[in-house]
């Protein structure tokens, strides 16, 4: 592969120059946010304080029924029975935001014996559009906790392989006890880097959820207000855009590969797929159809004509995380 392009050195440079005006400061400091964030978010949608005000609430949790343990409506109507307020998400006929709890999910026999798994509903999207199909060859290169490893697995009906990249012993222990909890029998795990994942495939499909600055989770960590500068932006997208390189040789040609983030960043998001598809030709984004709301075409002056097919989740449009999925294929 050629030398790496990425947009680093331009990240700083843009936003070094945002200009901070007086309503940017003064929502900063309603909301407790550094000033150049709010300034990002006038950028990305006009109006920035339904987007503020959503992150000053937890979104509420979800769970994902696991069916290949037990059938989905009959695990809703156990939950509910138990005094539980469940609503079908609308991306994923396998899982439920939950609306009420008269006590924690988390301690219920169904959970302890993994007929479901808690998460947030927008990391159920990603699974869903990479679509792994029963007996293909399909890598998740960072899989603790397990949420969307589990889920492929079942989207696999648990057949084929399904190989585990975990870089961390602490966190793979995590993931191994939630393949066994939730009876998962194709997987692989690998104590292993996704940088080196090329040398394990190629694979059918691979998905990359990506490590991110977490913008997309502010509500669950309000650090995330004040703990990040524009270089971390800047450095997190370079470390994206090589990984997202690396999970595109790791698959065959045909193969796809779903970019995911726990991000609303167009740093870490768009700008991440635009750099790969300008130092590549061996790259297309495919529809990631209808979830969602469709991914920033326009940024600061730079253009995004692809990010209609990829898709992000907003928290005071989607009640969610704010996340990003786009769907790439190496032809």
């Amino acid at each position: 592969m050629s030398k790496v392009f990425h947009y680093q050195k331009e990240i700083i440079k843009m936003l070094g120059k945002i200009r901070i005006k007086r309503r940017h400061k003064v929502l900063a400091k309603r909301y407790g946010y550094l000033p150049y964030m709010i300034a990002r978010y006038e950028e990305m949608l006009g109006d920035p304080l339904p987007l503020l005000k959503a992150f000053e609430k937890e979104p509420n949790d979800a769970i994902r029924c696991n069916f290949l343990k037990t059938g989905c409506h009959d695990l809703k109507r156990r939950l509910e029975g138990r005094g539980f307020v469940l609503k079908q998400v609308p991306w994923s006929p396998h899982a439920f935001e939950v609306l009420e709890q008269p006590f924690s999910i988390s301690s219920t026999p169904e959970h302890l014996d993994g007929w479901f798994f808690i998460q947030d509903k927008a990391s159920t999207l990603p699974p869903l559009v990479l679509d792994p199909k029963p007996f293909q060859r399909v890598a998740d290169l960072a899989s603790a906790p397990g949420g969307k490893a589990t889920y492929i697995a079942q989207l696999m009906g648990n057949s084929g392989e399904l190989y585990l990249f975990e870089r961390r012993k602490d966190r793979a222990k995590a993931l191994m006890s939630n393949l066994e909890r939730m009876e998962v029998l194709n997987a692989i795990v690998l104590i292993e880097d996704a940088y080196n994942a090329p040398k394990y495939g190629p694979f059918d499909k691979a998905l990359l959820d990506a490590p991110c600055t977490g913008e997309g989770v502010i509500a669950r960590d309000p650090s995330r207000k004040t703990s990040r500068t524009p270089k971390d932006l800047a450095l997190m997208h370079k470390v994206q855009v090589v990984l997202l390189n690396k999970a595109l040789d790791s698959v065959k040609r045909g193969g796809e590969v779903v970019y995911s983030t726990c991000s609303i960043a167009p740093e870490e998001n768009e700008m991440v797929i635009d750099a790969v598809l300008k130092s590549r030709e061996d790259v297309e984004v495919l529809d990631g159809e209808e979830a969602g709301s469709p991914g920033i075409t326009e940024y600061f002056g730079f253009e995004f004509p692809f990010a209609t097919k990829c898709r992000r989740l907003w928290p005071h449009v989607h009640g969610s995380e704010g996340f990003f999925v786009c769907r790439l294929k190496r032809v």
